[in-house]
């Protein structure tokens, strides 16, 4: 047993070097002679983060009067379906243009623009936007709420890149940077992840398996302190999840992509497609243009979009775009005027949006006024309304997030509460 006992701590010597956290709850449901557990079959959820804070009106709510940008006039933008955006394809550096993005995915998009964040500092912003909470470090963010509520047994059910991702101690989070230390995850049991050069032969594995669920069984019978009884439950789901990940190898693609978003995506893909993750975090900085606004803004959203399109793509060659949610935001926008420097400083008006199964596209509801203020917007008509209008907050984006994951009434979600009256709750937002 020896050897097994060194084999599974460096098992959990590699997950602790990568960042990472063992999805091991007090009790872990026992699994047969260590079989892997079932593999999580979606949906799943990915958060883009422009962190920094995107100019929206060099994306998705164009302005193009009183100076507010100088790359376009307001005769200028363009239209596709229901989409109003700005032209970026003779300005972009790189990446993907205004024009292709919502050419291939207008019809499936859902865009609210008028969102209130209330305050314009990175940090708080970055939480409220995550969370749905402002003034609170204890909430979890909605990629690690989602995954705590729908697959908290996976291995990897939460994945971050970067950007705010608090966990509100209900899962582990998991960081795994570059797709190599995926495939030395993967495949724990082998000498750096190469297949063919495992610990153990297929028979001493198999003993081994079965030595330990065996113990796992006595020990099941036995009052153990509670140290202990989570030390036996930590070593027990190592093998578990081990075998649990190897189903992820297959899916890793050979060569590694170069764009950043890329590479984050085929780490998160590649675990979606082996239904060992729920729900992962992506980010991309630099967004925070307080100089050479046009410049910076036109390197980074191309990126972004090419960074959502190549997921798009990639979740359809693995034949799970059907069961994908797509969630595209930042934590602020950028104020309707330049500085001295040609740069825009913090706005605390911006979008969001969305695209998903089950969720009507070709829309674009909310909107700002000429000088970029949010506009008052009834929650029950999702009509703007100076009368009958609110202003729409995180808080509110995300009680309608946790309705359409159906997590609104788990008991997690319970324990964190938004406070959004029933009467201010966005009705048929995704419909």
């Amino acid at each position: 047993m020896s050897k097994l006992h060194s084999s599974r701590r460096n098992f959990l010597k590699m997950w602790a070097s990568a960042g990472l956290g063992l999805a091991a709850p007090m009790t872990l449901p026992l699994v047969s002679n260590a079989q892997e557990l079932p593999a999580y079959e979606g949906p799943y959820y990915i958060v883009f983060n422009a962190a920094g804070g995107w100019d929206t009106t060099y994306l998705m709510d164009p302005k193009g009067i009183d100076g507010i940008n100088r790359l376009y006039e307001q005769g200028e933008i363009l239209a596709e379906g229901n989409h109003r955006f700005a032209p970026t394809a003779e300005h972009k550096q790189g990446g993907m243009s205004n024009e292709e993005f919502f050419a291939e995915f207008g019809k499936e998009l859902l865009v609210f623009n008028g969102l209130d964040y209330s305050v314009n500092n990175h940090a708080p912003c970055s939480r409220y936007m995550a969370t749905g909470k402002l003034d609170s470090l204890a909430y979890p963010t909605f990629a690690a709420l989602v995954a705590a509520c729908q697959g908290p047994a996976c291995p990897l059910s939460f994945l971050t890149f970067g950007n705010y991702s608090a966990t509100g101690n209900l899962v582990a989070m998991s960081r795994v940077p570059y797709l190599p230390s995926l495939k030395r995850i993967a495949s724990a049991d082998a000498i750096d992840g190469n297949e063919r050069a495992p610990y153990h032969d297929d028979f001493a594995l198999s003993r081994i398996e079965q030595a330990l669920a065996d113990k796992q069984d006595s020990l099941d019978s036995q009052p153990l302190l509670p140290r202990r009884e989570r030390a036996e439950n930590i070593l027990y789901a190592a093998q578990v999840n081990s075998k649990s990940l190897l189903r992820i190898t297959p899916h890793i693609p050979k060569e590694i992509p170069q764009a950043r978003l890329a590479r984050q995506a085929e780490v998160a893909l590649a675990s979606f497609k082996a239904g060992v993750c729920v729900s992962a975090n992506l980010s991309i900085g630099q967004f925070d243009s307080h100089s050479n606004n046009d410049k910076d803004q036109m390197k980074l959203i191309p990126e972004l979009l090419e960074g959502v399109a190549y997921v798009l793509h990639r979740a359809e060659e693995l034949q799970i775009r059907e069961k994908l949610v797509v969630i595209i935001q930042s934590e602020m926008g950028r104020t309707p005027n330049y500085n001295n420097g040609n740069g825009k400083d913090h706005w605390s008006i911006g979008s969001i949006m969305f695209i998903g199964p089950g969720i009507k596209g070709n829309r674009v509801i909310g909107a700002t006024d000429d000088k970029q203020f949010a506009v008052p917007f009834d929650p029950k008509t999702l009509n703007t309304s100076a009368e009958e209008g609110i202003r729409i907050r995180p808080e509110h984006i995300h009680t309608s997030l946790r309705q359409y994951a159906q997590i609104l009434d788990h008991p997690h979600s319970q324990k964190f509460p938004l406070g959004v009256a029933e009467a201010e709750q966005l009705q048929g937002f995704w419909a």
